[in-house]
């Protein structure tokens, strides 16, 4: 089960990080279809968040249908995200490079901005695929 974490200094809204993180999730493969996801009640207890924000961003994935809801069972995923192995090679390396970059002085905001900047640099809209 997927397990939020809510930055509040990120200037991102909490609902918005709720959607990312569960994307992610079923990126990596932590979600599958079928899975459920933590109920409101636990996802407000274990963030101390407004149970109507961990609404909207469930609401937000079921219209995007990535999940659905049940009633009185709880929200289900759909669907994946072209899952990748949480034990990717790539992964590995990535972790890899980013604790040389923790070892090396760098804060999580210098990690970000250079993962970013690579992503900007290999990934650009007009690419569409990323070629």
């Amino acid at each position: 089960m997927v397990e939020y974490r809510i930055d509040r200094r990120s200037g991102v809204a909490t609902y918005v990080q709720i959607v990312q993180q569960t994307k992610q999730a079923l990126r990596l493969g932590l979600l599958e279809p079928g899975d459920k996801l933590p109920t409101a009640r636990e996802v407000v207890e274990a963030t101390a968040i407004n149970p109507n924000t961990v609404l909207k961003a469930y609401r937000e994935l079921e219209r995007e249908g990535l999940v659905e809801a049940r009633r009185g069972l709880g929200t289900f995923v759909r669907k994946s995200l072209g899952a990748r192995p949480v034990d990717s090679p790539l992964r590995a390396e990535l972790a890899a490079w980013t604790l040389r970059a923790k070892e090396t002085g760098l804060e999580r905001g210098d990690v970000e901005a250079l993962f970013t900047a690579a992503l900007d640099e290999h990934f650009t809209a007009d690419q569409g695929d990323g070629a």
